[in-house]
């Protein structure tokens, strides 16, 4: 079984067939909510994505799930905004039309555990865990951030990858593709 400490905190994958009921992010995020208590175990019994639990000696504080994404020519408006992105990042012979991410699918701090940088402490940990020995050849990091969680996200040094998502959208429900660029952690 894989676990893991990070700060006070055990991060350890959720075990196939579990399942997390007591755990509640609050009133505005009721998807989160039913992404532990229901999905999550779906999700990786049909391998699409993995969830771990960070937990105290007591209970589960947090949870985040992850599964493989690329950034692609098709996630921008057109070819000259994707080749500008490749241009500043890559030499011309390392130029291809997909590059290799991870997204976080969901992340979820307990009502009773927000306010006390578990969320940061988890953004850390993440990106750590994937340059340790950089184990799936992954580049970025990508998450549809909620308009409300951009603030997080943009503390934590995700970029929009489209520049008109920059604009401020007052649709709480409607999400902006963010990343991390992996190597900014080598500089």
């Amino acid at each position: 079984m894989f676990k893991d400490t990070v700060g006070r905190w055990f991060v350890r994958r959720m075990e196939e067939g579990e399942s997390v009921s007591s755990f509640n992010c609050g009133d505005k995020y009721p998807d989160l909510n039913d992404f532990i208590a229901n999905d999550a175990p779906q999700y990786r019994k049909e391998l699409l994505a993995v969830t771990y639990l960070v937990e105290d000696n007591v209970k589960s504080v947090a949870y985040f799930s992850l599964a493989n994404d690329r950034i692609g020519i098709e996630d921008f408006d057109n070819s000259n905004l994707f080749n500008r992105f490749r241009r500043k990042r890559f030499i011309n012979s390392k130029r291809i039309k997909h590059y290799p991410a991870v997204k976080i699918c969901r992340l979820g701090v307990d009502q009773e555990s927000q306010h006390y940088g578990i969320g940061t402490t988890l953004m850390n940990y993440i990106k750590m865990y994937f340059m340790d020995d950089n184990k799936t050849g992954c580049r970025y990091i990508t998450v549809d951030a909620h308009t409300d969680a951009i603030p997080f996200y943009l503390k934590n040094g995700f970029n929009f990858l489209q520049i008109d998502d920059k604009s401020t959208d007052t649709d709480s429900d409607s999400t902006h593709l963010m990343f991390f660029d992996l190597m900014s952690l080598k500089a």
